[in-house]
């Protein structure tokens, strides 16, 4: 509840009106994220911060998919090396007592060893600036998850995983159904928590991409601003994007139930086991990687129900990640129409999946996951909340909302009988409810990133560490200015032109 009370409202407010205008806008201009704007040279940084956010995105989301792929492979083994059988000599089904690298003295599951000490190797790196060996095991899975991604962009193979995630998410769920205590934790799921409901940074997944942020509506309609079905597809896409993390949620929620029901605890302390102890509880993948696991390790033919979750976990990453490389490859034939020939899109293609490999390979060190997580805090947080507002805005003051309105009109050949009303529900989130919902969510950010340190576990980010990604932040924030500035030196004519 403390997840869906917010994705759905901000899915509602300021989710769809953005995707509205990404899928309509595009595909009026028969343009990319970046040439799209030509339409509004003032507005071209948009296209470009939506890049820079998009690249960043993706460099996180693959090494999520590579710890998948890792424990997909882990999981051919019986029993399941995170499980207490398998680790039997240094933990116990209770828990084991462990000393990090920051020399704390802590219980660690079975499940949670397995991810610090096999995965991530963590415990060999002092923090954010000591990234230390390269995990090589980490590093050809994520090799692997390029390549996959290379050939399913190359060969057409996004609509193939996408319809294989659904069959394991109502596989799963029916499963998890049957077991005892499953309703406690379908339970917790949607129920609420409104003390929670008071950060800023309310989880926007549970464990990586088996959650979706309901800001990333806007983005990855603007990344994937190619031409699409008009406005009227636009709730089937948005609705398309959400559903697959929405009912995932069932499934994992029916198995953490039923883990509690064996431990005979509160779903709660086995949810948050599980999940990093980020600023203002925010998206880590402590519950993909550790509740989880540990969750299957309990149930009869564990091994099969491992692999279909990280096929899961696996296909809802690269159902994203396939539209942030697509996104990113549009706009740069836009910018470069030469490339369009079949060879050199190819070797375009081949460039950007081994140039975000090698990048990657900072977060599959020891110290990646420092890395990881102030990439992934910093890459879609006020940076994007910015763009989006000045997106709005610029739609609203600079396009003309009611010509951008006609626009959509004018690529739907027979309007469904509601579209009136739709269009009276876009306007007023365009014009009010968006922007102040964005600007909210901005001054409340900046007021959490000041006033809490960015935590993981029980180490806390240097200053030069969080200022680094506060300037992330700001470099996205600044190519809307500076592409303004560039506009106005190069274009003819007066500003309202």
């Amino acid at each position: 509840g403390v997840f869906l009370t917010p994705y759905f409202t901000t899915l509602l407010v300021a989710g769809l009106p953005l995707c509205l205008m990404a899928l309509s806008l595009g595909p009026y201009w028969a343009a990319g994220p970046v040439a799209v704007w030509k339409c509004c040279p003032l507005l071209r940084g948009v296209g470009v911060a939506v890049l820079i956010v998009s690249s960043l995105v993706s460099l996180c989301y693959n090494v999520v998919i590579a710890w998948a792929i890792y424990y997909l492979g882990s999981s051919f083994q019986s029993p399941l090396p995170w499980s207490c059988l398998a680790m039997a000599v240094t933990v116990t089904c209770q828990g084991s007592v462990s000393q990090n690298v920051w020399g704390s003295i802590s219980w660690a599951s079975a499940s949670e060893v397995f991810w610090n000490k096999q995965v991530l190797g963590v415990m060999h790196s002092a923090g954010l600036g000591d990234p230390s060996a390269v995990r090589w095991p980490l590093a050809l899975c994520l090799l692997a998850a390029w390549v996959l991604v290379f050939l399913c962009m190359l060969k057409g193979g996004v609509y193939l995983t996408a319809t294989f995630l659904y069959l394991v998410i109502l596989i799963l769920t029916i499963h998890g159904a049957t077991l005892d205590g499953s309703l406690n934790g379908v339970r917790f799921y949607l129920s609420l928590d409104w003390s929670r409901l008071q950060s800023a940074q309310v989880p926007r997944g549970w464990g990586g991409p088996e959650g979706s942020d309901p800001r990333s509506q806007g983005q990855q309609g603007r990344g994937l601003a190619v031409p699409q079905p008009p406005a009227p597809v636009t709730l089937v896409i948005t609705i398309g994007n959400c559903c697959p993390s929405f009912f995932a949620g069932f499934a994992i929620f029916s198995v953490l139930g039923h883990m509690a029901w064996r431990k005979q605890v509160p779903v709660g302390s086995v949810a948050d086991s599980g999940m990093g102890s980020g600023r203002g509880d925010s998206c880590r993948p402590g519950l993909a990687f550790v509740a989880y696991p540990a969750a299957f390790s309990l149930l009869p033919g564990s091994f099969f129900w491992s692999i279909l979750f990280f096929l899961m976990l696996f296909s809802l990453g690269a159902d994203t990640l396939f539209r942030n490389v697509e996104g990113i490859t549009t706009a740069i034939l836009d910018e470069f129409p030469a490339l369009h020939d079949r060879r050199r899109k190819t070797a375009l293609l081949g460039a950007l999946c081994t140039s975000f490999y090698l990048l990657g390979l900072l977060l599959v060190t020891q110290g990646g996951i420092f890395w990881f997580t102030l990439i992934d805090t910093y890459s879609t947080g006020f940076g994007l909340i910015v763009v989006s507002l000045f997106m709005c805005l610029g739609i609203v003051f600079c396009y003309g909302i009611n010509q951008f309105c006609q626009h959509i009109m004018d690529m739907i050949h027979q309007c469904p009988p509601w579209h009136s009303q739709t269009l009276v529900y876009f306007k007023v989130c365009c014009v009010f409810l968006t922007p102040c919902l964005l600007l909210l969510t901005l001054i409340y950010t900046f007021l959490e990133t000041y006033s809490v340190l960015l935590p993981y576990g029980t180490y806390e980010f240097p200053a030069w560490g969080t200022s680094l990604g506060v300037c992330m932040g700001v470099l996205t924030c600044l190519q809307v200015p500076l592409w303004a500035a560039v506009a106005l030196c190069r274009e003819s004519g007066t500003l309202r032109d």
